[in-house]
């Protein structure tokens, strides 16, 4: 089921924005384990389990289910599309990329490459610049304009791959993996009581900064909030001291974005459960859902959950499914730990 999950998930479009085909294979999944489905204004969408006391305080995880993509900038006269991204996309990436532009209906298209036989020297040596690439989707200039608008959003076309040893690979798993690890902790909870409400919210806008977030946290009034999001995996070519291993458990952050009782309360947890954790410094803003909670109304007592995940901002996103489970179950037992705690106490400095 998990697996199936995080197939729909990375499959799915979901341009930040545009999240609603993102939202909709995230509320089939929560529905069989929430009490309650709500979405926003903005298009967050919170699974709300209700908890067993009679004055339940209130958790709020959050994932965001937006991804990174491309935009329509022009149609030239040939009937090829100029784009922009939306996002931080590895530009690198780009070419030869199969894509969908999202438009009247769904056209998929390519974006192509000058033949290697007639670059120039100096071309060769250089990266093309998204500004000089441009999307084929095999229509003249009127057929494109009956279906394509400038602002259209334009989404990577890729299926999950399953590799070896619990690891798989696909597009948008900044954040869906995220996203997974909720459902995992829901899952967790229907076969635990709980005393606290908690709020698994599938934000959206994310990439373009924590937009859904905040009005979410500012709405929910959280008393804890514990963001899920990635970080980086490790590779050869990677300091070991910025990155994390897959498959060795998801990272406890902790920094200037992090309260110190909920980050020392997970570990606190993961010990006592035998769940693999490794940890991540933030000597600042995390750059994730995490900063968008913490400020929002007087201040949210927040932590940081991320799973390490290879190759980051492309569509060979890669992760290991053992980690989104252990994150699942760690974020479970953190709930289960607050039953009968005094929040107000246990979050003074």
């Amino acid at each position: 089921m998990l697996r199936d999950l995080i197939k729909e998930l990375t499959e799915a479009h979901g341009l930040t924005g545009f999240e609603h085909e993102a939202a909709k294979v995230v509320e089939k999944y929560f529905k069989s384990y929430s009490d309650e489905i709500k979405i926003d204004k903005m298009g967050s969408l919170s699974a709300i389990k209700k908890g067993k006391a009679q004055n339940p305080k209130r958790i709020m995880l959050a994932a965001h289910m937006d991804e990174i993509g491309l935009m329509v900038k022009k149609i030239d006269d040939k009937g090829f599309i100029q784009f922009t991204n939306i996002g931080g996309i590895d530009q690198r990436t780009l070419l030869t990329q199969e894509v969908i532009v999202h438009g009247k209906k769904k056209l998929f298209g390519v974006i192509g490459s000058k033949p290697p036989h007639l670059l120039e020297a100096s071309e060769k040596k250089k990266a093309v610049k998204m500004e000089d690439m441009l999307i084929d989707v095999g229509f003249s200039k009127d057929e494109v304009e009956k279906y394509v608008s400038v602002g259209d959003p334009i989404t990577i076309r890729r299926k999950m791959l399953n590799l070896q040893n619990d690891m798989v690979a696909g597009k948008a798993l900044d954040d869906r993996a995220g996203v997974a690890v909720m459902y995992e902790c829901l899952k967790e909870l229907s076969k635990m009581n709980h005393d606290c409400d908690v709020y698994a919210v599938a934000t959206v806008q994310e990439e373009v900064g924590y937009r859904g977030a905040i009005p979410a946290t500012y709405h929910i009034s959280p008393h804890i909030g514990i963001a899920i999001d990635v970080g980086f995996g490790s590779t050869p070519e990677l300091p070991k001291d910025e990155t994390s291993d897959l498959g060795k458990g998801p990272c406890i952050g902790f920094g200037a974005n992090i309260h110190p009782k909920v980050y020392e309360k997970l570990v606190e947890v993961a010990k006592e459960y035998n769940i693999p954790y490794q940890q991540e410094i933030y000597p600042g803003a995390t750059g994730t859902d995490a900063w968008g909670m913490q400020i929002t109304r007087g201040g949210v007592a927040t932590g940081l959950i991320s799973i390490p995940l290879r190759y980051m901002h492309t569509s060979v996103e890669t992760i290991n499914i053992n980690d989104i489970k252990n994150a699942g179950k760690l974020l479970a037992y953190f709930i289960v730990s607050l039953n009968g705690e005094d929040l107000e106490g246990m979050l003074c400095y």
